[in-house]
């Protein structure tokens, strides 16, 4: 019993350290994710200015004379400033990209200051143009041109960060340079409508502008979960591959799925399955390596698939048979019934498949067994192997071997056909207490085929 709680202890502290590593490989592709979205935001950006920069390159005589009396007629030099804001910023935008791009190809994380830096320079984008506007016209005007409306393109386009702190950040800072704009520029005096030159109306605005941030960070959270619980479905798919290979049914995978499969380490009753092809030593000896490979993928080929169907698992290939499990990772409640309809349709389907002959003539024993056992995974960080520990095992196995001594095909042990027997499985031939290799105590078999 101490060996058994020393395995689980194992057990329990490899799968630990597989969600740990598993949790990494998240992080690293979610992290692959954010820089790939951020170069798509950059690319937006790119997009925004570049309709800006075509704009302030047409001529000034087709600016009405109504917006060249609001600049004060000084038209050309307005256009001039504009480009000193934009080309810098289009240029550093460029220098962005490739970065990012650099971050995506060498595997690293870029730095949160790098982030914050970004977000920063970028959203002081429309400040600096207000600035420009203010110099050349009034404040009202300045605060209610075009550059006002990039504020809330440049909090909304940081959803693609997917950082809630970071879209928070863009919000405020657009609102607090907004806010210190109409601060600095505003006095709320003059003949124009109050709600334009009032200071606490545009507070307001900044207001709205940090509420904006902040519903823009939800949203990015939210994606960001779905992105997590997508790659932990696909790691969970992955993992479930991994640990059973192709002998799992869809049916066994999605439930798996549904029931978020760890793999942890536990007791299960289970009834374990031992086939051997017999005279395969000899069939080999006399073949070509393809041929006997050729043999064995025509048995197991439907083997594979009659077990499968009937609920269980091929756990191991032993070179000349396999080893199956019904009851782990998942049970019906009825795993000898499933595992002695499954023999009994394997000894079916070999003797028609030889008669048709579609595959070689063949005979097979089978030996199955129930009871308790340890299930989970074992092995090491590069290989890990689903696995069934205890002497169910080992019985099953030494029950298969005296269909030799018997000249039988199918032999179970009396756990086996108590509970098949309920089932009304058929009939089956007592073999009396049989003494069993390496076992002191002697076990009722029962012979079915």
């Amino acid at each position: 019993m101490a060996a058994v709680s020393l395995h689980l202890r194992r057990l329990r502290l490899r799968a630990r350290a597989r969600r740990a590593e598993a949790e990494g490989v998240l992080e690293a592709e979610l992290e692959r994710e954010v820089l790939s979205s951020e170069r798509l935001r950059v690319l937006v950006l790119l997009v925004v200015l570049a309709v800006g920069l075509a704009l302030s390159l047409i001529p000034p005589a087709y600016f009405s004379k109504d917006i060249a009396a609001a600049l004060r007629g000084d038209v050309q030099s307005f256009v001039l400033w504009r480009l000193a804001v934009l080309l810098p910023l289009v240029a550093y935008l460029f220098v962005q990209r490739a970065l990012l791009a650099r971050f995506i190809r060498s595997g690293r994380k870029a730095p949160p200051s790098y982030r914050y830096v970004t977000a920063f320079v970028e959203t002081s984008f429309p400040t600096a143009e207000i600035m420009v506007g203010v110099a050349y016209a009034d404040a009202v005007t300045a605060l209610s041109a075009v550059p006002v409306f990039l504020y809330p393109l440049f909090v909304v386009l940081s959803a693609l960060r997917l950082n809630f702190r970071l879209c928070v950040f863009t919000g405020a800072v657009a609102a607090a340079e907004y806010a210190l704009v109409g601060a600095l520029y505003l006095d709320g005096g003059g003949q124009l409508n109050p709600v334009l030159t009032s200071v606490p109306i545009h507070m307001v605005k900044g207001l709205a502008l940090l509420s904006l941030g902040v519903v823009t960070g939800l949203v990015a959270l939210q994606i960001k979960r779905r992105l997590l619980d997508s790659f932990r479905l696909a790691e969970e798919r992955k993992e479930i591959v991994n640990t059973f290979g192709q002998h799992v049914s869809p049916a066994v995978v999605e439930k798996l799925l549904g029931r978020g499969a760890g793999f942890r380490s536990e007791h299960r009753d289970v009834c374990v399955m031992f086939l051997d092809i017999r005279d395969f030593t000899a069939f080999a000896e006399s073949r070509r390596p393809e041929e006997v490979v050729e043999y064995l993928e025509s048995l197991f080929d439907f083997m594979v698939e009659i077990v499968s169907r009937h609920r269980g698992i091929i756990n191991k290939f032993l070179g000349d048979g396999f080893m199956a499990v019904f009851g782990a990772p998942l049970s019906d409640g009825r795993d000898c019934a499933n595992a002695v309809a499954a023999a009994r349709e394997i000894l079916s389907r070999v003797e028609e498949e030889a008669a048709s002959g579609r595959i070689l003539p063949t005979r097979v024993g089978i030996g199955l067994h129930a009871g308790e056992a340890v299930t989970g995974s074992i092995g090491s960080a590069l290989r890990q192997e689903y696995t069934v520990i205890g002497d169910v095992v080992n019985l099953a196995s030494r029950i298969e071997q005296l269909n030799k001594q018997f000249g039988s095909r199918l032999l179970v042990s009396e756990a086996v056909w108590a509970a098949a027997r309920e089932e009304g499985l058929g009939s089956a031939l007592p073999m009396g207490h049989v003494p069993v290799k390496g076992r002191e105590a002697s076990t009722r078999i029962y012979r079915l085929a």
